[in-house]
């Protein structure tokens, strides 16, 4: 059984983005090999941008994210494509937390696109985001094209593919997740090397 962490990596409170995460949420809440979906909204997890040093009230707000991803077996990173990019705050999110939280975790990258984009946050977080974290992104990724128009209440015959694109994905998380498990158990000892070359 697994528990999974969805990453909603939008700045913005109640957007398609978390609309996503909420749909990825229900459907692993269904599965008989999930036994929880956790979303961590980073538009209103209170989280600091990177630094040396943080306040009580900024490392309260890291360590209550720090206790949800450490507890997660697998890991769904969403994010909008913003002038063909990432987020700040999700890049962000890769600086606070490292091998600790999500080091040999399977993740699953869903982008969402409000037109028909979504190809270079793709590429974006499997360039530069999992060196010292470790994260292992799946070579399997979703893409929520024109997102205003799916996953709304009144429902839409287009969303049939992704939600079974979606239902894939997600299986094949799942799989990743209870395969890396043991692999997490029996890794060598890597603290001479505690950042990725």
């Amino acid at each position: 059984m697994s528990n999974v962490a969805i990453i909603v990596g939008s700045h913005r409170e109640h957007s398609e983005s978390l609309k996503v995460g909420k749909m990825i949420a229900g459907k692993l809440e269904q599965h008989a090999s999930c036994d929880s979906a956790q979303i961590v909204e980073l538009a209103t997890a209170g989280l600091p941008d990177w630094s040396e040093s943080y306040s009580d009230a900024e490392q309260t707000a890291i360590d209550g994210v720090k206790e949800t991803l450490a507890s997660a077996d697998a890991l769904v990173v969403i994010s909008p494509e913003w002038n063909g990019m990432v987020p700040a705050k999700l890049k962000n999110f890769f600086l606070l937390f490292s091998a600790a939280e999500l080091g040999h975790k399977p993740g699953l990258i869903a982008s969402v696109s409000a037109g028909i984009g979504g190809t270079y946050p793709i590429a974006e977080l499997r360039t530069s985001s999992y060196k010292n974290c470790r994260i292992c992104y799946l070579p399997e990724h979703i893409i929520y094209r024109q997102i205003g128009e799916h996953f709304n209440e009144e429902g839409a015959e287009a969303d049939d593919y992704m939600l079974r694109r979606t239902d894939y994905a997600l299986e094949i998380l799942l799989q990743y997740s209870q395969a890396l498990a043991s692999v997490r158990k029996n890794l060598p000892d890597g603290s001479d090397f505690a950042n990725g070359m």
